[in-house]
């Protein structure tokens, strides 16, 4: 009988998506890997094959799956005011209210295979989409809504950025609680 793994894929991704936050692919060894997940290298090999590289694709996916689940309220809610809101929040606390490296930017470093930039931009530009569209119902033209959804984008990479270079995350939260009123457009005075 096979024996139950020490750690589950849930706590696994974590443990992997922490440390490619942290270090990005090129300055992630497997060394890294297997100390944060407390598998043996051998475990980690077994469950990723193709190595550092399947190891990064995973953790790319998983992200993917965590982003779905954030932009959701935003693309479907009707209320699109609450739904930009609460994936507002939900994005707050994907990156620790700022304090955590954008796993999206670390996977495009220099180092990093094409495979993984290209998965990593994919997750980019589905979230600048995805953004977008909610500024496009909220009634702004498609070119307008395309470039408050880049300076939402911008404001909370920036912000994150900020925060890893000065140790404040307060342009964060602001960039968070201001995504709103980025995307939607303020009704015409008349």
């Amino acid at each position: 009988m096979a024996r139950p793994p020490s750690i589950d894929e849930a706590e696994l991704l974590d443990a992997l998506i922490a440390v490619f936050r942290d270090k990005g692919f090129d300055g992630t060894a497997i060394g890294d890997l297997s100390s944060a997940s407390g598998l043996q290298r051998a475990s980690l090999y077994h469950r990723y094959p193709d190595g550092k590289e399947g190891m990064a694709e995973a953790v790319l996916a998983e992200v993917g799956r965590r982003f779905r689940w954030i932009l959701q309220p935003m693309g479907e809610d009707e209320d699109l005011a609450r739904g930009i809101a609460e994936t507002a929040g939900r994005l707050g606390d994907f990156y620790g209210a700022g304090a955590l490296s954008c796993v999206l930017d670390t996977m495009t470093l220099a180092g990093t295979p094409e495979k993984v930039r290209d998965q990593a931009r994919a997750l980019a530009k589905t979230w600048i989409d995805v953004m977008a569209e909610a500024s496009r119902r909220a009634g702004r033209e498609p070119d307008e809504a395309l470039r408050a959804a880049k300076n939402a984008f911008l404001r909370i990479e920036g912000a994150l950025v900020l925060g890893r270079v000065l140790g404040d995350t307060s342009a964060f939260a602001e960039s968070v609680a201001l995504m709103p009123s980025i995307l939607v457009p303020e009704p015409e005075k008349g």
